[in-house]
């Protein structure tokens, strides 16, 4: 079974208040964040380990930062793992640097916005076998938003390498981005605001291990 033509309802339910939820929504920006320009909400670069990512590691998986990156590692099949810095933004958009430093290619990576809570965010993702798409977790199930399956895309780039992501959120509309190409653009009004976040999932492989980098969030 292949989550490209069953959409993500053949991922599993979330596991994770521990590897989820780790961030508290009272963490500050760090000490980079605070003189930034003007456009720029946030961002980081993963060099400092206290800027309030996640860091926990079990059996399923790991968030956590390695190397000057931000890794998340899949040890379970049919499961998404994310981390959020414990922020808050409305309208934004967010880029980050994704490299896929192991595993199989059919999985899934991407950023999330507006995350109210372990059941209610907006995710916008890729794959290392290039699809992808942007969908919501609505009270617990997976939705894909853009169409009925994740498309395939020439413009994500494929196997063990890097692919520059952004996700505009702004206002209903949400548009995704691969590598400065826009690849889908929807409207909803189910989330307001919330947190920003990173994810990564397998399917019946185990083992995907992303490294994230350069994050920035900007005003529209």
């Amino acid at each position: 079974m292949n989550k490209k033509y069953y959409l993500l309802a053949i991922i599993s339910t979330l596991l994770f208040a521990s590897l989820a939820c780790a961030a508290l929504s009272g963490n500050a920006p760090n000490e980079e964040s605070a003189s930034l320009p003007a456009n720029v909400l946030f961002q980081d670069d993963f060099s400092d380990t206290s800027s309030g990512w996640d860091q926990v590691s079990v059996t399923e998986g790991i968030t956590d930062y390695k190397d000057g990156h931000y890794r998340i590692l899949v040890n379970t099949d049919d499961t998404d793992i994310w981390a959020n810095p414990g922020l808050h933004f409305t309208d934004v958009v967010v880029e980050v640097d994704a490299t896929k430093a192991g595993g199989p290619d059919d999985n899934d990576f991407g950023i999330i916005c507006r995350y109210q809570d372990v059941e209610n965010f907006y995710f916008f993702i890729i794959s290392s076998d290039g699809f992808y798409g942007i969908g919501k977790y609505d009270n617990g199930e997976w939705v894909l938003l853009n169409e009925e399956q994740m498309l395939p895309t020439e413009d994500v780039n494929q196997g063990n390498a890097t692919n520059h992501i952004r996700a505009d959120c702004v206002g209903t509309h949400f548009v995704l981005y691969a590598n400065n190409i826009k690849l889908a653009e929807i409207e909803d009004s189910s989330f307001a605001s919330g947190d920003i976040g990173l994810l990564a999932g397998t399917l019946t492989e185990v083992g995907v291990e992303i490294q994230f980098d350069n994050l920035v969030v900007k005003k529209p």
